[in-house]
C-alpha cells in the first residue's frame, strides 16, 4: 500500500490513537471534577456563612442591572439551601425612578424567600415559599402611560405588572400605592395577613382601602377564598365589594392567578340611588335614573370591558340586555337593551326631568327644580355638552309597554348615535293608541349655542284610543288624526331650543266620528244641549267632515295657521296661538252653526293660562254682551225680544275638505263653492303675554 494512502476507518486503531483519547476523556473527567469540585466549594461556602457575604455585591450588582439604588440595612442572606435558592433581606428599599412622585418602590422589614434556581433565568419566576413583613409598595405610571416604576431599566415602556407564582405564602403588614395618572387612578391598599401551605391558602385573603379614580372617591373590600383559591396559578376565588357615589359594586369570580384578569369572566352586579352618577364617573352622560339594581357578566378584553347577560331594574321599569365599554382610543360605550314594561316617570329624565320630584310633586315641580320660571313645564336643564363631546355612543333600545295613565304607548325602538357631540336619535319609533309615530330628532352640541332638530311624524291614529284619557269615547269614534311636528332651534335647554325654534305643527282629521258628552258645551249651542240633556242623549257622536289643527312657528311663537273643522253641523275655527318661551296659551275658538238655533252662544270659547295650567273661559267677555243686549231688549220690549240676542242664523260656510286634508296654511282654505275663506288665521296672535 502506498504510504500517502488514507488508512481505512474500519482498520483498528494504533496504539497512538487509544492513548490519545484517553488523554482527552482524562481532561473532561478533571474539568468536569474541578468543576463540580469548584460548585460544591461555593455551595459550601455559601452554605456555611449563608452568603452574607454577598450582601454589598448583591447591592451594586443588582442596583446597576435594574438601574436602581438597592440597600439592604440588616440580615442578608443568599445561599442554595439546599438545591433551592434562600433569600433573606431584612430593611429591605429598592428605589424609584426619579420621575416617580415617591423615592421608594419597595420597602420591607424582613423578607425571605426560596426560589426555583432555573426559574431566574427561564419562564415566569416561581417562588416555592414567600415570607414577607411590613411591606410597603409604590406602583405607579407615569403621566403618559408608557414608563412605571416596576419595570426595571433606563430605556423601553412600561410592563404590566406580573406576579411570581409562589407556592406557599405568609404575608402580614403589607400596603400597596397604585398611581396611573392617565386614568387617573389612586389607591392604597392593606393587604390582611395571608397563611397558605401545599398551594392552598389556609384562610381567606383580605384586601381592603380606598382612593380615588378620577375625582371620585371610593372604597374597596376584598377577599380571596380557600379552600379553592391558589397563589399557585391555580383557582381564586375572587369577591370584591367597591363604594362610590352612592353605590356599591360587586364582584366574584374565579381567577386563573392572583393579577390576571384579562379575558376571565366575572359576574358584577351594581346597586344604588342613580345609575347616572355611576357612570358619570368615566364620563358616561345617560339621563338620571330613580334607584337601580343590575347584574351582569363581565369580561376584561383589552381596553374593552364587555357586559353580558345583563339583568335588572331601575326605579319601577325593568332592564336588560348587555353592553361594552372600550377605552382604546376614545372613550366609547356602545349597547343593545330590552325593557318590557317603563313606567312613565323613569322616562322623565329624557326630557330633563328629575324622576323622585316628577314622582313626588309632579311635572311643574320638576320643571322649575331645572330653573324654570313659574307655572313652566319645559325644563331648563342644560345638555351636558362637555361630556357629551368626550365620549362617543351607540344604542340600540327597545321597549315593550309605557306605562301611561292617560296616553298608550307601545312597542318603542330607539336607535341613538353620539358622535363627537352629535347625538342623534334616528329613528325613534312606537305606537301610540294603535298609531305610529316616527321621528328623527339631534342634538348637534358641536355648534354654540347647540342646533337641535325634531322631526315627529304621526301616523293614522283612532282619536278614541288617543282621548280616552280625556274623555272621549273609544267605541262610536271613528275618527282618526294623523299630522308632523317639524321644528328647528338653537339651545342648550329643551326649553331654548323650543323658545328659538321654527318650522310647522300640523294634525289632520279625516272624515270620521268623534263620541263625547261635552262636545256641545264647547259649542255654546244652550238650546241643543238642553234639548239632548233631556232626551238622555249626551253622547250622540259629532260628524267630522274633516279638520286641521295646524301652527306656524317662527322665533319660538306658534300662529293658527289654520285651525278649521267641518263638522255636519258646524264650523269650528279658532285664532292665537302660543308661545314656547313664556309657555302663555291664547286661544280662541268659535262654532257656527250650519242651521238656525234659537239658543246659542255662538261667541268664541278662550283657551288661555300657560301649559302647567290651561284655563277655559266658557262665559266670555263677548257672551256677557250678549247676555246684557239680551236683558236690555227683555226689560224695554218683552221678555221674547231677550232671546233674539241668542238666536244663531246658521249662515257658518262648510269647508272644503282638499286643502285641509292637505295640511294647507291657511290662506289656501277655501269654502265648498271655492272662495276664500276670511275667518282663518292669526299672524299677530298674541302669545307672548
Amino acid at each position: 500500500m502506498d504510504a500517502n494512502t488514507p488508512a481505512d476507518a474500519d482498520s483498528p486503531a494504533t496504539p497512538a490513537d487509544v492513548r490519545r483519547r484517553r488523554h482527552i476523556l482524562k481532561i473532561i473527567r478533571n474539568a468536569v471534577l474541578i468543576l463540580i469540585g469548584v460548585i460544591f466549594a461555593i455551595w459550601l461556602v455559601l452554605f456555611i456563612t449563608k452568603g452574607r457575604f454577598l450582601k454589598h455585591p448583591f447591592e451594586n450588582v443588582a442596583g446597576s442591572l435594574a438601574d436602581r439604588k438597592i440597600t439592604v440595612g440588616g440580615d442578608f442572606q443568599l445561599y442554595f439551601a439546599p438545591f433551592r435558592i434562600k433569600f433573606v433581606a431584612e430593611k429591605l428599599t429598592v428605589s424609584n425612578p426619579q420621575w416617580a412622585s415617591r423615592d421608594t418602590l419597595f420597602a420591607a422589614r424582613r423578607i425571605e424567600a426560596r426560589i426555583a434556581p432555573f426559574s431566574m433565568i427561564f419562564g415566569r419566576k416561581h417562588a416555592y415559599s414567600l415570607d414577607l413583613v411590613d411591606g410597603n409598595a409604590n406602583l405607579e405610571w407615569d403621566a403618559q402611560h408608557k414608563r412605571n416604576t416596576w419595570t426595571f431599566g433606563s430605556s423601553g415602556e412600561g410592563k404590566p405588572f406580573e406576579l411570581p407564582l409562589i407556592d406557599r405564602a405568609s404575608v402580614a403588614g403589607t400596603r400597596i400605592r397604585y398611581v396611573d395618572p392617565k386614568m387617573p387612578l389612586l389607591a392604597n391598599l392593606r393587604i390582611d395577613p395571608i397563611v397558605s401551605t401545599d398551594t392552598r391558602i389556609g384562610k381567606s385573603v383580605g384586601v381592603n382601602g380606598d382612593g380615588r379614580f378620577r375625582d371620585t372617591p371610593f372604597r374597596v373590600a376584598a377577599r380571596l377564598l380557600s379552600p379553592d383559591a391558589s397563589v399557585a396559578g391555580g383557582t381564586n376565588k375572587l369577591e370584591l365589594r367597591a363604594w362610590a357615589v352612592n353605590s356599591v359594586i360587586d364582584v366574584a369570580g374565579t381567577l386563573p392567578a392572583l393579577t390576571e384578569f384579562e379575558n376571565v369572566p366575572l359576574r358584577v352586579g351594581a346597586q344604588g340611588k342613580d345609575l347616572s352618577q355611576l357612570l358619570g364617573v368615566i364620563d358616561v352622560t345617560i339621563p338620571q335614573t330613580r334607584r337601580y339594581a343590575l347584574k351582569a357578566q363581565m369580561v376584561k378584553d383589552g381596553q374593552a370591558y364587555r357586559f353580558t347577560g345583563m339583568t335588572g331594574t331601575f326605579g319601577q321599569s325593568d332592564l336588560s340586555g348587555g353592553f361594552t365599554v372600550n377605552n382604546a382610543d376614545r372613550l366609547r360605550l356602545d349597547a343593545t337593551l330590552t325593557t318590557r314594561r317603563l313606567d312613565i316617570i323613569d322616562a322623565a329624565p329624557f326630557i330633563g326631568y328629575n324622576p323622585d320630584i316628577v314622582a313626588a310633586d309632579g311635572a311643574v315641580a320638576a320643571a322649575a327644580a331645572t330653573g324654570a320660571g313659574a307655572q313652566r313645564v319645559l325644563p331648563d336643564a342644560e345638555l351636558p355638552v362637555a361630556s357629551m363631546q368626550r365620549f362617543d355612543a351607540g344604542l340600540d333600545w327597545k321597549i315593550g309597554i309605557i306605562r301611561s295613565k292617560n296616553v298608550p304607548v307601545s312597542n318603542v325602538a330607539m336607535k341613538l348615535s353620539l358622535e363627537r357631540g352629535r347625538l342623534a336619535l334616528s329613528p325613534l319609533t312606537f305606537s301610540m293608541a294603535r298609531g305610529d309615530v316616527s321621528s328623527d330628532l339631534i342634538f348637534d352640541t358641536r355648534q354654540r349655542p347647540s342646533a337641535i332638530s325634531y322631526d315627529i311624524r304621526l301616523g293614522s291614529t283612532p282619536m278614541g284610543r288617543l282621548l280616552a284619557g280625556y274623555g272621549v269615547a273609544d267605541s262610536g269614534t271613528t275618527g282618526s288624526v294623523h299630522g308632523r311636528i317639524k321644528l328647528d332651534g338653537r339651545g342648550d335647554t329643551l326649553h331654548d331650543s323650543l323658545a328659538t325654534s321654527s318650522g310647522r305643527i300640523a294634525f289632520v282629521m279625516p272624515q270620521g266620528t268623534l263620541w263625547t258628552q261635552n262636545a256641545q258645551l264647547a259649542e255654546l249651542d244652550l238650546g241643543t244641549f238642553v234639548y239632548k240633556m233631556f232626551e238622555g242623549k249626551l253622547k250622540k257622536p259629532i260628524e267630522i267632515n274633516c279638520g286641521l289643527l295646524a301652527f306656524t312657528v317662527r322665533g319660538g311663537r306658534a300662529a293658527s295657521d289654520p285651525i278649521l273643522i267641518d263638522t255636519s253641523k258646524n264650523v269650528v275655527t279658532a285664532r292665537g296661538g302660543f308661545n314656547f318661551a313664556t309657555e302663555a296659551v291664547d286661544l280662541a275658538f268659535r262654532a257656527d252653526g250650519k242651521k238656525f238655533s234659537l239658543l246659542s252662544g255662538q261667541s268664541p270659547v278662550r283657551l288661555g293660562g300657560h301649559f302647567a295650567s290651561p284655563s277655559l273661559q266658557v262665559i266670555s267677555p263677548e257672551l256677557l254682551g250678549r247676555a246684557g243686549a239680551g236683558l236690555g231688549l227683555a226689560v224695554l220690549a218683552s221678555p221674547v225680544a231677550g232671546l233674539l240676542a241668542f238666536v244663531d242664523v246658521g249662515d257658518a260656510k262648510s269647508a272644503a275638505c282638499g286643502p285641509v286634508l292637505s295640511g294647507a296654511r291657511a290662506a289656501a282654505q277655501r269654502t265648498t263653492k271655492g272662495t276664500p275663506r276670511t275667518d282663518l288665521g292669526d299672524e299677530k296672535a298674541k302669545t307672548g303675554s
